[in-house]
């Protein structure tokens, strides 16, 4: 199991254990919801109790107990006769209702009420308890209805609050941990490209001079070996001078993006197996804002990538394609290999990640760091199929400026380069 794997791994472990902590606190606190609505159905049932005693009973010793008890309720509770009329309410808001009272069968006038309030306040309570009854005279009989108290309302919306601000304060957390960490590592990334560039220098300096003075003392200004040893050396020069534009903000110019990707594959498909067909395709007008050296890098690292994805004869195919609505201009390379699986299309860009015994799994990293870091663009997995190939997308931003006119091959750019 790769280090990418490991980490999918414990992600999953800890999002089990908050949905378990999650789900503990929701039960738990259900578990409180229903025993506090029991104990509030008990007292209006006790409440209903007192009411039916205070209509039907003349004994004015156990008047003020009863009274008492009926005051006693904090749940918020509607009393209609069997025609549906109100003749009671408490815990309302008092600033709508009135109290009216029925004591010894006699009712007392009251000013009006809101009646628009009373039947919204009915109808939820009617929505939320089945209603207690209690019989009065003739036969007659009242339906008490009441619904929740504040206590219990907020209990029972308490545990998403409790849990939206702690996946919020997490979210916020994660975020600002993942920021520091993506910091620290593109500081450390960036020393260490200009440390390995630094410190190639020296020795690649060096070298030249040593070159040059092997011509001088065996007289050997066309010998090929010679040759080919310098340009060993200038390719040498080559990579430090990319290592060395790491963290600096580049200087893109206006380039045509076929003429740049065509020269740089014929400059590439000469130093690749025969076995490989290369073509690029697409149009010839589409311009960008490139720097040349980095973007150089970035096409040779994905044409490495399908070389090294191909065992035996295949082709890989450049392309270039846009759209004027969305002003960007697309360059699809397309291979033959052996493709990607489709969850791992965003793994691959993650520096270690590799499937080749010896790789270190740097290149996609690098090179989608040099596409939205210092492009400006965005590049990603397009198409793969296990066993047919695999076509990565790079997305620029599309300009209308003309392309440099002294624009230079592949060949030349490396030379001065170096």
């Amino acid at each position: 199991m790769n280090p990418y794997e490991q980490r999918r791994t414990f992600k999953y472990i800890l999002l089990a254990f908050a949905v378990l902590i999650a789900g503990g606190s929701l039960l738990y606190t259900n578990y409180l919801v229903r025993n506090i609505a029991h104990s509030e159905r008990t007292r209006a049932q006790v409440w209903a109790i007192s009411m039916q005693q205070l209509v039907r009973s003349d004994d004015d010793e156990n008047l003020q107990f009863i009274l008492k008890v009926r005051d006693s309720l904090s749940v918020p509770a509607i009393v209609v006769d069997e025609k549906g009329d109100i003749k009671f309410s408490r815990g309302l808001d008092t600033a709508k209702t009135f109290i009216p009272s029925v004591i010894g069968g006699k009712d007392q006038s009251f000013p009006k009420y809101d009646p628009a309030y009373f039947q919204s306040e009915l109808e939820f309570m009617k929505s939320q308890h089945r209603p207690i009854r209690i019989a009065t005279f003739n036969k007659n009989y009242w339906l008490v209805y009441y619904k929740d108290s504040q206590l219990l309302t907020q209990l029972r919306i308490f545990p998403y609050v409790q849990l939206t601000v702690i996946a919020i304060f997490l979210l916020i957390a994660y975020y600002g941990f993942s920021s520091s960490r993506k910091s620290e590592q593109n500081q450390v990334w960036v020393g260490l490209a200009k440390e390995t560039a630094h410190q190639l220098g020296t020795p690649i300096s060096s070298l030249m001079a040593w070159i040059e003075l092997m011509r001088e003392k065996f007289d050997a200004e066309n010998d090929p070996l010679i040759a080919e040893m310098q340009n060993d050396v200038r390719r040498l020069e080559i990579v430090a001078d990319r290592f060395s534009k790491i963290g600096s903000k580049p200087v893109l110019e206006p380039h045509r993006v076929y003429d740049v990707v065509k020269d740089f594959v014929d400059y590439f498909k000469i130093r690749t197996s025969k076995l490989i067909s290369f073509e690029v395709h697409g149009s010839r007008n589409l311009k960008a804002g490139l720097n040349i050296p980095l973007f150089d890098w970035v096409i040779e690292n994905l044409l490495k990538n399908a070389v090294n994805a191909i065992d035996g004869p295949g082709s890989i195919r450049v392309d270039i394609s846009g759209s004027r609505k969305k002003k960007q201009v697309y360059i699809d390379v397309t291979d033959t290999g052996k493709g990607i699986p489709r969850l791992k299309f965003e793994t691959v860009f993650r520096p270690g990640y590799t499937t080749r015994k010896r790789g270190w799994g740097l290149g996609l990293s690098l090179t989608k760091r040099m596409v939205v870091n210092y492009h400006n663009g965005s590049i990603f997995v397009k198409d793969s199929e296990l066993g047919k190939g695999t076509t990565f997308r790079i997305v620029l931003k599309s300009l209308t400026d003309e392309a440099k006119p002294n624009f230079k091959p592949a060949t030349q750019r490396l030379e001065e380069q170096a």
